[in-house]
């Protein structure tokens, strides 16, 4: 076995490709919670974009910002809009703006933060009386017509590729600084229709695949 680098660029420009589920999440969320047109909006960990152009769906304007300089050079080429904004930044490290944002969103980033750390940077950067809306996906084990592949999903997907340690938890109340008020959770259920090509893309930057391949167990191709 040899270790290998981490390849931020191919897990940038694969996130990028990624399907834009964002958009029905942001959907939901507008409904369910009532929120109307917004002013100016923050989305930390934003990765290749994706939960950016979302939250720029309800906002005039966005700002995103992620860990990884590969992720917002590539929002930087996909997203060449005044609208948009694009910085390299811990979610824990938010800048505070000129005007405080009406809303945050964080996609997939929370198991990975520090809680108080981020909490405080978040009371800094967001408005009085601000949303901030926490959100995440998960890939079931089911799909639609093909009992085979949920046998393949648990017998040799998560075989091959077990999920790598994170911090598996949800947010409560409890959680929370005295500042912020949990208003709502809700868990939606969305499909998505695959060509095998872009299902095996789709696949090839997930974490459990992510941690194969920079280990050196498998080269991309054998995982392909």
């Amino acid at each position: 076995m040899n270790n290998k680098s981490f390849d931020a660029q191919r897990i940038a420009e694969g996130y990028a490709k990624r399907p834009w589920l964002h958009k029905g999440v942001m959907e939901q969320i507008k409904n369910d919670c009532n929120i109307g047109h917004l002013e100016n909006g923050l989305d930390v960990g934003c990765g290749a974009g994706l939960s950016t152009k979302a939250l720029r769906l309800i906002c005039d304007s966005v700002t995103g910002t992620d860990i990884s300089p590969e992720m917002i050079a590539v929002c930087n080429k996909l997203y060449d809009d005044e609208s948009y904004r694009f910085y390299v930044a811990k979610a824990e490290d938010s800048k505070v703006p000129e005007r405080p944002y009406d809303i945050i969103t964080a996609a997939g980033v929370i198991n990975w933060v520090d809680r108080e750390e981020f909490l405080s940077n978040t009371s800094k950067v967001l408005k009085k009386n601000g949303l901030m809306i926490i959100y995440d996906f998960w890939i079931t084990d089911k799909m639609i017509q093909n009992e085979e592949y949920t046998k393949w999903y648990q017998e040799q997907y998560l075989v091959k590729f077990p999920k790598p340690y994170r911090k598996e938890n949800e947010w409560n109340q409890d959680d929370l600084a005295e500042s912020f008020i949990m208003e709502k959770k809700v868990k939606y259920c969305l499909e998505y229709d695959f060509l095998i090509e872009d299902f095996v893309d789709f696949m090839m930057i997930q974490s459990n695949v992510n941690e194969v391949i920079e280990k050196g167990y498998m080269s991309v191709e054998e995982v392909k």
